[in-house]
């Protein structure tokens, strides 16, 4: 694995000042992909049981069979 960089800037007497970037660790970037992952998961299924639990109450039954057959994406069983 890559070390940590730091960031520093250098300034010269004479021409412009030069930026050096900070690489973001491998490990903060593939946790920060997994959380954001989970959360649109969690939100998707939430919005979909929603939209079938709406379905249900219209008495909806098209509606409700295909909303059903998508949300079998979100079930882990």
């Amino acid at each position: 694995m890559k070390k940590e960089k730091i960031t520093y800037r250098y300034y010269r007497y004479n021409g412009k000042v030069l930026r050096a970037k900070r690489e973001i660790p491998y490990e903060v970037k593939i946790l920060s992909r997994l959380m954001l992952d989970e959360l649109c998961f969690k939100w998707n299924q939430e919005k979909m049981k929603e939209a079938i639990n709406s379905a249900i109450d219209r008495g909806d039954k098209e509606t409700f069979i295909k909303l059903s057959k998508q949300y079998k994406r979100y079930m882990y069983e």
